[in-house]
């Protein structure tokens, strides 16, 4: 049986190399700071475990947690781990109302914030009573900790515990992990449960596409980068703040490995950034004239993933492959090894495998993953999306799926392009094109090119064709298209 990647993380960073530099961050001008040692990290997780411990959460409780992205948080999760705890990711900028839901369905029996969490959230008492959470009173060391510095008005910091750190517990690889909320609505918010065996299959798989070595440097802030590049012996410096500091950041640090998300590769591309290595994407989608503008920017490759909340990752290309792809829909490459696939009989794509999520809380299991993605499959099993079913617009009794259209309209001088309907007042809807040229783009020159992508789409083509800046939403900045629906309704009622 192989070891969890937690657990081989836990051991590498106090027996491999513990005085090299686990996490970096960078200054404005790209000079790289230390932020944390990978023994340091290793004592500062056996610390969060004894806190946690001496609070009195013992294996199944769970732990709410709104951290930002870094060692900390990462810290948690193995100090979680190692108690076999169950953690609630909890994004302090979705709204209170929203966070007061979630707070309800999830029943932390502590949160862990730091204080630009608890500033974003304006959380205190109300909302931990809206929630049910009342216990104790915050100033009474209640349902809410402080995560490092704490500032006036946040609730007392996790106070460190005297001791040893607890054994690790074993034979719990079946036991819940994490809750990562995702869609829903307020009233019912819709959470994805992912069990520590689950979530460790997803990390080999990570490790397994990227290949991170010991002695490199990886650049990225997420879970899923920072476990398997520091598990390898990497070092993981955190993406700087700003597209020029990232800039600046990528030359001096020159990383193996890049992953940003679509839009940090377009702000970091703007700011004249140069890449090296390779580069992964992901959360939104990637085209491949965005991925071939990385590679004429330095990288030696560059991939994009596709990946859900509840399946991380289940396919990857690179942009030879992509960019070598002809006709209708999305190449997002072949499912990665133990990722099964399959269709509705109204082409939804579905997904299973061992990085599956268990279940949904509050529902019973089912392996199967329902992407939400219309998709077709080629021969050889590569996944070819056509867009997102609830995203099809109805034209004149025309079923119309953008996504099978859009990656046409990504010629060298767009910068991202979304096709949406728009109601015109007839019950029907217009097709319309929401067009963002790069910067320096003629636009004339532009809609001139664009004729012959248009004239290809047949039957699809858009009623009108807008340009502008295409609204983005959420923390992955995917394209929002019920606001860019809005933007073409106003501009075509002007």
């Amino acid at each position: 049986m192989r070891t969890p990647m937690l657990d081989r993380l836990a051991h590498a960073l106090r027996t491999v190399h513990p005085d090299r530099p686990a996490v970096l961050h960078h200054t404005r001008t790209g000079a790289a700071r230390v932020r944390i040692r990978r023994g340091e990290l290793a004592d500062l997780a056996d610390a969060y475990a004894a806190a946690l411990h001496a609070r009195g959460l013992t294996g199944g409780a769970t732990l709410g947690v709104a951290v930002r992205p870094g060692p900390r948080a990462l810290a948690v999760m193995l100090a979680a781990h190692r108690l076999a705890l169950r953690i609630a990711v909890l994004d302090p900028t979705a709204g209170p109302d929203v966070l007061a839901a979630r707070l309800a369905q999830a029943r932390p029996d502590l949160v862990l914030a730091d204080a630009a969490a608890q500033a974003v959230a304006g959380w205190a008492r109300p909302l931990a009573r809206r929630a049910d959470l009342a216990l104790p009173r915050l100033d009474a060391l209640g349902p809410v900790a402080t995560l490092g510095r704490r500032l006036p008005g946040c609730a007392p910091r996790l106070r460190a515990a005297t001791g040893a750190a607890p054994a690790a517990r074993t034979g719990t690889r079946d036991t819940d992990a994490v809750i990562v909320f995702t869609s829903g609505t307020t009233a019912r918010p819709r959470a994805v449960v992912h069990t520590r065996e689950g979530l460790a299959a997803g990390l080999r798989t990570v490790t397994e596409l990227v290949d991170p070595r010991p002695g490199t440097v990886v650049l990225g802030g997420t879970f899923f980068v920072l476990v398997p590049a520091l598990a390898a012996g990497a070092t993981v410096a955190l993406p700087a703040r700003t597209p020029h500091a990232l800039a600046r950041q990528l030359a001096r640090s020159a990383p193996a490995h890049t992953y940003l998300t679509p839009p940090g590769l377009r702000a970091a591309l703007a700011a004249g950034a140069r890449f090296s290595g390779r580069v992964w994407t992901g959360s939104a989608p990637a085209d491949a004239a965005l991925l071939r503008r990385v590679k004429e920017a330095g990288a030696e490759q560059a991939w994009g993933v596709y990946a859900l909340t509840e399946l991380f990752p289940a396919a990857a290309v690179e942009e030879a492959e992509k960019s070598a792809r002809t006709g209708p829909g999305d190449l997002v490459g072949a499912p990665l090894p133990g990722v099964r696939t399959g269709l509705t009989e109204a082409g939804e794509l579905l997904l299973t495998g061992p990085g599956a999520r268990h279940r949904y809380l509050g529902e019973e299991p089912d392996p199967w993953v329902r992407t939400g993605d219309r998709a077709t499959l080629a021969p050889d099993g590569r996944i070819v999306l056509a867009g997102r079913l609830k995203d099809m617009v109805l034209r004149r009794a025309e079923n119309i799926y953008p996504g099978l259209y859009e990656p046409s309209l990504h010629l060298p001088g767009v910068e991202l392009a979304v096709l949406v309907g728009v109601p015109a007042g007839d019950g029907d809807e217009r097709l319309v094109a929401l067009v963002q040229p790069r910067p320096g783009t003629d636009p004339e020159r532009l809609r001139t090119e664009l004729r012959g992508p248009l004239d290809r789409m047949g039957g699809a083509r858009p009623d009108a064709v807008l340009f502008g800046d295409v609204p983005l939403a959420g923390r992955s900045r995917k394209p929002d298209r019920a606001a860019a629906s809005a933007h073409c309704a106003r501009e075509l009622n002007r």
